[in-house]
């Protein structure tokens, strides 16, 4: 696959060189996107003039981008080459049947049949039959003889069954997977400019020369040159690994490249590479970007070029799991090519992650089942064997005859048969296979129910959420949001003022305001429906202001084409430590006018004027404020509207030009325009959906940026808060104030008091987020573990989502980085889909609980009666064919049929099972034990009395080719009836009398009993000689049927047997508790991506070598950190510490808030404090060691009452002085590429 791409690119770059219809080939471009900075500006300014020079080269406006027409994008795809890169191809489904026979149990069977067919080929000459003892015996017809082969290939038939059957489904999922991955590929779409039209495009149809408008939270789908830039930050640290934010300016570094996140800030850039030229695909090319590992189908290409381009650099995603070791040196070298080498060969052969909380429990369960099937098929071959011997050559007293030798290894091999037959019952090798038909099934379905599920485990992990921390714009509310009130010219309006009250001044300097200060990607278009709303497209809180000033009847368009993105002077753009967003023009006369709006509590502290009802401005005092506050925006918030605060301030001529990058200074003594209240309605069916998780027991938590009585009355009208409740509704800064120690340190104690009852946590930063996530996962306060899924949409929601077990991102209103942290993303952004979702998750446990629960019986009362019979009789009941019809029932086809049930409503009455639930219940265990009961008695009935009971003959000891006898038909066609009706039984797991309560809204079920009944008849009617069946009477089928029917009247009875009487029942199946796995394991375990267990099964014993050589490895690799790093973190840390996953960031050494990005706050409580404006920048300034900031106890003092600011407790607080021990140490040279640095790399 490599090379065909490879020589592709290189016969396209053959055609650019012919092709002089543009400035540039696409080598000159491709060298150009592998310089950054400075040398990068040179050369294009040596070989194009600048950047306008770049653009006409590649015939492309900056203003008004390509013209569109299709003739020049399809030539521009054939020179440049098309923005995609080539997946890899799809296993054929040769593939995947030779897959399918690499099954060990299988081979063994292949091997016996083909043995078995070559002896009974074979015919003893002329020596008698009789002088090989009685077993031999028998008068057999010439055509009895005959049809000795019929076994084998009757064998060998049957594995081939098993094996297309087993392909096919690996197929079907295969083909699955890959609609799922286009879907989500055909998803993301970026904004481009065709026409001068700003229009969205699937990220594949962009072309060399596009303009991109870049904006905060995008993944770049291609490598470009900025034209035109606003204060933008790029995290490039899946390319360089480095972690600090990458500022991007025309005048410095204009490079952008595919792959790296937008975190701060908007643009505009020129592409110039797409697909497999851009940076990102040239190292995945490199890497032979079609042969990938096998089973990350499901995961987006995108991902894997994250994850190869990260094996490059050593930005591994476990930097902060590899933290605690301090082998932040040992991860450098890396970057050499032989450590990615190494890396890359280590990651094939290394087990993958095991995620999910099932695939756990079945794994562990599938094992033990299987080591019991060993044991039982062994002691029985050696029963047969010796039971054979001793009665041959003992009892009967025989010579071993050289004539007779075919004749006993024919014997030999039958056993042998029998044995292997009783093996392959036993492993349940249907158990991955529900899991996967299970959670395929329900991925499918969950589309229809708006849940794009990423990652296939998130699905079933999700039916055992015990907490949702929810965002509230978009998840809870419509995300349309409307400005209802406004405070303006010194008065409050309830509704939207008339344009005539409000003085004309003040109305132009407001519109105008909105019109630059709102990012121009956001826009408001005309409805798509006649009467419908008008589309808000971009952030909806900058909609609601441009919708303000259409109802205040001026045209914000008009102003915005006056004023084209290019001449605004300045913009700070707006992020979660800001949390205000202000743009500056230059004005005629050489003043600059500077806008802002923001977080109105936070923005009025910096207003020291505001305008009156004439229009002029007047002083501001804090006692104004405080009225204002309590008269207006309290008011407003109460009512569960977001206050914003619009402001604005001049720079006189005279003074000069300002220090922008002063911006404490630069965003105070600015004068009040006016305080908006915008309402963002609750979506209607969310109270609803809140219930249903409440009545199920899941607790619903609220996290917001937003002000605590917004969020309080949201909270309230979405019934997250019930009148007369004991909860806690929390600020952020209060939140950090009562987690943390004297230090300032986050301790897990704190956290404990504290989640149980909190319910809203408002104003809080991403970093809050993360700290409350990772406190309910880590707590142990109460006995069961706490699942915990999260939803947001923002770039700063990334830790979050990826700490979550499950993570939820919005398909409409998130940003990529949201989408890539995620596990499953919603496509209608709506709560009440992840109701849904849970109810899919808890349905996938019920349908594997339910598969296993049949499962079980049959394999232990195939077991056992293979086992007595074979000891009994010297020969099985149940002939070696049968017994694999009877395993394709019970695991193929039982697993279509039980894995496919619907979810019903009442799954949602129950409460979550939690992490250590085992999946075999007391119940279960009940019904497995009382079924296998009856039918085991049925069964021996029939075997050693059916001959006197249907009065026909006895088919226990016949000779070895003897024809098949009646009474073991019987004895087979009544153990699969019975199997049958218990499929029945199993689709109640919870002890429910109704076992046909809703059975014909599944289909695949009823289809299948149905078809499988009608093959019985079949096999049993015309199977003949290969089956070992006899055509049975109407009466004797009667009779089998109703035997088989019984278990359902003998269910009735087990189900009246209270389980609580049945203390001596034990349950099976508990997952792996995360302390019985070794560290290291664990911190490979970390390293991988998900596994797929068929795959794991079959290469146990590779897996089992390999893991014990990586597991040296590591060990070597800790040894040697620690002692390179002995002296520097003393005392801190021992590996033994670490029990848990869980437990890896807890300690404060290593805290996650250093990666936040710093910068300064602008809160007049903390602008003093904040000397060091960016702790995280190059090393030599950091070595002085900065100035300690007051802890946050002493900092939070001086403003009684605690305003609702940004928490200063999350940024530079810990940052300089608990780090480490000695303070010296901050200032080590490898700080911006250490692991406390990159966590965002992790995203």
């Amino acid at each position: 696959m490599a090379n065909n791409s490879y020589s592709g690119v290189k016969n396209s770059m053959v055609e650019a060189n012919h092709d002089g219809d543009f400035g540039c080939t696409l080598k000159e471009l491709r060298s150009l996107m592998e310089l950054r900075g400075a040398e990068a500006l040179n050369q294009i300014g040596e070989s194009y003039g600048d950047i306008q020079g770049l653009c006409n080269r590649l015939k492309s406006s900056p203003i008004d981008g390509l013209s569109g027409q299709p003739a020049d994008i399809e030539k521009r795809k054939t020179v440049f080459g098309q923005n995609f890169i080539p997946p890899k191809k799809p296993k054929t489904f040769l593939q995947l049947v030779w897959e399918a026979l690499q099954d060990v149990t299988l081979i063994i069977l292949e091997v016996a049949a083909i043995v078995s067919l070559g002896l009974s080929f074979y015919k003893p000459p002329d020596a008698k039959r009789e002088n090989c003892g009685r077993a031999a015996g028998g008068v057999e017809d010439e055509n009895e003889a005959e049809a000795g082969w019929i076994e084998g290939a009757a064998i060998l038939l049957s594995v081939i069954c098993v094996v297309l059957v087993t392909a096919f489904n690996d197929w079907s999922k295969e083909k699955q997977f890959r609609g799922l991955q286009s879907r989500i590929e055909q998803e993301q779409k970026f904004t481009v400019v065709r026409g001068g039209q700003v229009i969205q495009i699937p990220v594949a149809e962009i072309v060399v020369g596009d303009i991109a408008q870049v904006k905060y939270g995008d993944l770049l789908p291609a490598d470009g040159v900025l034209i035109q830039g606003n204060d933008l930050k790029i995290d490039e640290s899946s390319l360089t690994g480095e972690s600090d934010h990458v500022k991007k300016t025309q005048e410095k570094d204009p490079m952008l490249l595919s792959g790296t996140h937008v975190m701060e800030g908007s643009g505009k850039m020129v592409v110039t590479a797409v697909g497999v030229n851009s940076q990102t695909g040239i190292i995945f090319t490199l890497l032979g970007g079609g042969e990938d590992d096998d089973d990350e189908e499901d995961e987006k290409k995108k991902e894997k070029e994250e994850k190869k381009k990260q094996k490059k650099t050593g930005a591994t995603e476990s930097s902060y799991t590899k933290a605690q070791y301090g082998a932040a040196m040992e991860m450098q070298p890396l970057n050499s090519d032989e450590g990615a080498d190494a890396e890359e060969k280590k990651k094939a052969n290394l087990p993958k992650k095991e995620k999910s909380v099932l695939q756990g429990k079945l794994t562990k369960l599938a094992v033990q089942i299987g080591k019991a099937g060993l044991v039982m098929s062994a002691i029985t071959v050696i029963i047969l064997v010796v039971l054979f011997v001793v009665d041959t050559f003992w009892i009967q007293n025989l010579p071993w005859d050289k004539a007779c030798t075919p004749i006993y290894i024919q014997f030999f091999v039958k056993f042998f048969i029998i044995g292997v037959t009783v093996l392959v019952v036993a492993v349940p090798e249907g158990l991955p296979l529900a899991v996967t038909i299970s959670l395929a099934y329900s991925v499918k379905k969950m589309m229809k129910d708006n849940n794009l599920v990423r990652h296939l485990d998130a699905c079933e992990t999700m039916g055992n959420a015990t907490a949702i921390c929810s965002d509230k714009t978009g998840t809870l509310t419509m995300n349309r949001m409307t400005v209802v009130q406004a405070y303006i010219a010194e008065k409050h309006y309830k509704q939207v003022p008339e344009p005539e009250s409000i003085p004309s001044s003040t109305l132009d300097i407001l519109i105008l305001g909105i019109a630059v200060n709102c990012a121009y990607t956001t826009k408001i278009m005309p409805p798509e429906k006649e009467g419908g709303l008008p589309r808000q497209v971009g952030n909806k809180t900058e909609c609601a202001l441009l919708g303000f000033s259409s109802d205040l009847k001026r045209d914000y368009q008009a102003i915005r084409t006056e004023i084209p993105e290019e001449k605004l002077y300045k913009v700070y753009t707006f992020n979660s430590v800001r949390k205000s967003m202000s743009t500056v023009l230059k004005m005629a006369d050489g003043s600059y006018r500077m806008f802002s709006k923001g977080a109105s509590e936070i923005l009025l502290k910096k207003c020291y004027k505001i305008l009156t009802a004439n229009g002029e401005p007047k002083v501001f005092r804090p006692r104004d404020r405080d009225d204002v506050v309590k008269k207006v925006i309290e008011p407003m918030a109460s009512e569960g509207l977001r206050t914003i605060c619009l402001a604005y301030r001049d720079f006189p001529a005279s003074e000069g030009e300002p220090d922008w990058d002063n911006e404490n200074d630069i965003l105070s003594g600015l004068t009040c325009i006016c305080v908006v209240g915008i309402e963002d309605p609750v979506r209607p069916e969310v109270p609803d959906a809140i219930r249903k998780c409440q009545r199920a027991g899941i607790t619903v938590r609220m996290v917001t940026g937003d002000n605590i009585n917004t969020a309080r009355a949201i909270a309230s009208k979405c019934g997250i808060l019930q009148p007369g409740d004991d909860f806690l509704c929390l600020e952020g800064k209060e939140f950090n104030r009562r987690i943390r120690n004297e230090k300032g340190e986050i301790e897990q104690e704190r956290i404990d008091k504290i989640w149980p009852k909190l319910r809203v946590l408002a104003r809080s930063s991403p970093t809050d987020k993360h700290t409350l996530v990772k406190g309910i996962i880590d707590s142990t306060v109460i006995e069961q573990r706490q699942v915990v899924a999260v939803t947001g949409d923002g770039t700063n929601d990334g830790p979050a989502l990826k700490k979550a077990d499950v993570g939820f991102a919005m398909g409409i209103a998130g940003t990529d980085v949201a989408k890539e942290a995620s596990d499953i993303i919603l496509t209608d952004d709506n709560f009440s889909s992840i109701v849904k979702a849970v109810m899919w998750g808890r349905n996938v446990y019920d349908s594997i609980s339910k598969f296993l629960q049949f499962q079980l019986t049959v394999n232990v009362v195939a077991v056992i009666v293979a086992f007595t019979g074979a000891c009994i009789t010297q020969d099985s009941p149940l002939k070696a064919v049968q017994m694999l019809w009877v395993n394709l029932i019970m695991d193929t086809f039982a697993s279509l049929a039980l894995a496919t049930e619907p979810p019903t409503e009442a799954l949602l009455l129950r409460k979550p099972y939690g992490r250590n639930k085992p999946l075999i219940s007391r119940t279960m265990m009940k019904n497995i034990l009382g079924q296998g009961v009856y039918q085991l008695v049925i069964i021996f009935s029939l075997l050693f009395a059916g001959e006197k009971l249907f009065d026909i003959d006895s088919g226990r000891n016949t000779p070895l080719h003897a024809p098949p006898s009646e009474h073991y038909t019987i004895v087979f066609n009544t153990f699969v009836m019975m199997q049958l009706f218990n499929e029945i039984n199993a689709r109640k797991i919870h002890g429910e009398r109704n076992v046909f309560d809703g059975i014909f809204n599944n289909l695949i079920f009823c289809s299948i009993v149905f078809g499988t009944f009608i093959i019985q008849i079949i096999i049993v009617q015309f199977g003949g000689k290969p089956f070992s069946c006899v055509a049975l009477t109407i009466d004797q089928w009667l009779w089998c049927t109703f035997l088989g029917f019984g278990s359902l009247l003998w269910g009735q009875v087990i189900s009246s047997i209270p389980t609580s009487r049945l203390k001596f029942l034990k349950t099976a199946g508990h997952g792996t508790q995360k302390e019985e796995i070794p560290d290291e394991e664990l911190e490979e375990l970390e390293d991988m991506d998900e596994i797929d267990h068929a795959e794991r099964e079959l290469r146990r014993g590779q897996i089992l070598w390999f893991r014990g050589l990586n597991r040296i490895q590591t060990q070597i690799r800790v040894v040697n950190a620690f002692r390179s790093s002995i002296s520097l973190y003393e005392g801190l840390e021992k590996p033994e510490s670490r029990t848990s996953i869980h437990n890896f960031m807890t300690h404060p050494e290593f805290r996650i808030e250093d990666s936040e990005p710093h910068i300064p706050l602008i809160d007049d409580t903390d602008a003093e404090d904040d000397a060091p404006t960016k702790r995280n920048s190059a090393s030599p300034r950091n070595a002085t060691p900065t100035p300690p900031s007051p802890s946050p106890a002493t900092t939070a003092a001086p403003t009684t009452p605690v305003s609702p600011s940004i928490n200063q407790n999350n940024n530079a607080v810990e940052s300089s002085n608990h780090l480490l021990p000695e303070p010296p140490i901050t200032g080590t040279p490898s700080a911006p590429g250490s692991p406390l640095h990159s966590l965002e790399t992790s995203l």
